[in-house]
């Protein structure tokens, strides 16, 4: 029996494939009639700066299409490009000098760095009213506080997907299959901050299968290649697919193996153009936010 009042992804016999190209463009649209906004009231533009250390492809594609976005949705954007032996000292100062900038909004360190730095003590060091990753102490503290804070922009995404397809999260049983502290934890936070009832499971978890057969809504970011089968999903769950994985013929997929699930899912999203353009768009809502909430806090 399909569960009630889950929204457009309980239509008996429909399948909702949750645009995030099309929906990530509107939001971006949004965002920049308020950096107009923004722009005209302040007289700055709302920066954005990224740092890059080391020459990774995939790495070097993402931040290209980050100061794409932000230069067309009218942020003041820049790159940091390092060299793959930048020095811990050299990358922290450029972290600090970027955090005492009255022009810079928003602080973005490009993961993984090289494996010679200490990645925690780096995303430890960016300002957290900077931090438009979300992956500072105190903006993770917000979240499972329920406080204002940053938000991670993947799961941020994954959140305004399900509410954009009028998923119920109230009352709804939620499945997590991740616990990295990039998306599995933080959109684990953001579910019980709407009233899900969530489960967090991962690689070794035990009767995955009946976990996900439970579940009304499901968020798939294990980094497993189509784990998740369609006889594994609750006839009309909602399905938001986290992964981004090479499968054993090099083709982009996800961690649900989208042919079979969208048979029974009630919404879900495909990969790629799902929750990946959702990504870029939050951080530029994130970077928005930070700025206004600067230019309030100069006010006072």
């Amino acid at each position: 029996m399909l569960s009630e009042g889950l929204g457009l992804c309980y239509q008996p016999g429909v399948t909702t494939i949750l645009d995030g190209k099309l929906i990530g463009q509107e939001l971006r649209e949004d965002v920049a009639k308020r950096v107009a906004a923004f722009t005209l009231k302040y007289g700055r533009k709302p920066g954005l700066h990224v740092v890059l250390a080391g020459a990774d492809p995939a790495s070097a594609v993402y931040v290209r299409n980050k100061e794409k976005s932000a230069h067309e949705a009218g942020f003041d954007g820049h790159v940091h490009r390092l060299q793959s032996d930048v020095s811990q000292e050299a990358l922290l100062g450029i972290v600090e000098r970027l955090n005492s900038d009255p022009n810079v909004d928003g602080i973005l360190v490009q993961l993984p760095l090289p494996a010679h730095l200490n990645e925690s003590a780096v995303l430890k060091a960016i300002s957290a009213a900077k931090d438009v990753d979300g992956f500072h102490a105190l903006n993770v503290g917000a979240l499972w506080s329920k406080t204002p804070g940053l938000v991670p922009c993947t799961p941020r995404g994954c959140l305004y997907l399900l509410k954009r397809a009028e998923v119920k999260l109230s009352g709804a049983r939620a499945l997590v299959i991740g616990r990295s502290n990039i998306v599995g934890k933080p959109v684990a936070g953001l579910l019980l901050n709407e009233s899900a009832t969530v489960t967090i499971a991962h690689s070794r978890t035990q009767d995955l299968k009946e976990r996900c057969l439970e579940a009304d809504i499901i968020v798939a970011a294990v980094g497993i290649p189509r784990l998740v089968k369609g006889d594994w999903i609750k006839p009309g769950a909602a399905v938001i697919d986290v992964g981004m994985n090479r499968d054993e013929h090099g083709k982009l997929c996800g961690d649900v193996d989208f042919a079979s699930a969208k048979e029974r899912a009630g919404c879900i999203t495909p990969v790629p153009g799902g929750v990946g353009p959702m990504t870029i768009a939050m951080l530029l809502d994130n970077t928005l936010l930070a700025a206004v909430a600067r230019e309030a806090a100069t006010v006072r």
